[in-house]
């Protein structure tokens, strides 16, 4: 219920507010690989973990499983699922179709004024993943990448349809999340051309957004793929997205500190096909790390590593405070320690 009082401007707060937030929270800490799969925990752990009742856990990590997110295990509790190479082309390959076909929809639509109204907010959720991107701080970067692809297929004016790839996007990162976070850097690694694509949406650019979405989805097969060691040639919608190009682009080259390619936004799905983040996850490419970037001198010095390890972690927390992360009813943890729940 709302406040009473002049001037209250206390937010309304929903019944079930409180499970919604666990559920958000635990979803990105599987995006950002920090609650691994095959992960065990019982609605017990959560509830402490959170310091709330045992009730808005239970719900919270039931909607969870109902979303194919989490296992149930009889006697057991819940269990984070593993994702394979299988799972994940299924993934993509669902994304990269379901967008494509809805953007080829649009270009038959008239214009809508709406998209005028989103321009703001979709520019502020861009600088946000541009920046936690280059920042390469994977714990921010796939809640910002979400909610991107979010405003992105806000756009799509059909909810379901962005439901949908919100769903694939969060799956997306969850896959990835875990070879990221192998690498032993991430900064100049992941997709940072949000702005780009919201230029191309701002100027009714729809060939230029999409072919920005092609980049991203082919950017992070290729780069998914590399990780894993699987062969490209396993995707069945390559040509698709190739097609999408237009004229052939050079590809990549490889950073010397791993896999090469402008940006990893595992999921992006959205008004593009992709996102996740993951991601995030849980949708375009091109982006720092690209053809035409020289590669960044390695760090010889530990003060200067040092130094950038701070410098990451500070905007990390500048982000999260623009992004209301952490905040509300329920925290997000940003560092849960895997022996903090049992196989």
């Amino acid at each position: 219920m709302s406040g009473t009082g002049a001037g209250d401007t206390r937010p309304v707060i929903h019944r079930n507010s409180l499970r919604e937030q666990i559920a958000g929270a635990l979803r990105e800490e599987m995006m950002a690989g920090r609650l691994a799969a095959g992960r065990n925990f019982t609605v017990k752990e959560i509830a402490d973990l959170y310091g709330v009742s045992a009730t808005p856990a239970r719900e919270a990590l039931v909607d969870l499983g109902a979303q194919g997110l989490l296992r149930t295990e009889h006697h057991r509790g819940f269990t984070v699922p593993e994702l394979g190479w299988d799972d994940f082309v299924e993934i993509f390959e669902a994304r990269v179709l379901l967008t494509d076909s809805y953007v080829r929809q649009l270009a038959l639509r008239p214009e809508s004024s709406d998209t005028d109204a989103r321009l703001p907010s979709l520019r502020r959720r861009a600088d946000a993943a541009v920046r936690a991107a280059r920042s390469g701080n994977l714990d921010v970067m796939v809640g910002c990448d979400r909610r991107f692809w979010q405003e992105v297929a806000a756009l799509l004016g059909n909810r379901r349809i962005g439901d949908y790839l919100d769903w694939l996007r969060v799956q997306s990162w969850m896959f990835a999340a875990p070879y990221l976070r192998g690498m032993p850097r991430l900064d100049g690694v992941c997709w940072d051309r949000h702005l780009d694509l919201v230029d191309a949406i701002a100027a009714r650019d729809l060939p230029g957004a999409y072919r920005i979405i092609c980049e991203y989805n082919l950017f992070t097969v290729r780069l998914l793929a590399e990780l894993t060691g699987r062969p490209l040639e396993s995707v069945g919608v390559l040509p698709l997205l190739t097609a999408g190009l237009g004229p052939a682009e050079p590809a990549p080259e490889s950073r010397p500190d791993g896999p090469g390619a402008d940006g990893a936004g595992p999921d992006g799905p959205a008004a593009g096909a992709a996102g996740p983040t993951a991601g995030s996850g849980a949708e375009g490419a091109g982006g720092n790390g690209g053809p035409d970037r020289p590669a960044e001198p390695p760090h010889s010095a530990d003060t200067t590593a040092g130094r950038a390890r701070l410098r990451d972690r500070e905007l990390g927390r500048e982000l999260g405070r623009e992004l209301g992360l952490g905040l509300g009813l329920v925290p997000q943890p940003r560092s849960v320690a895997f022996t903090r729940f049992g196989r």
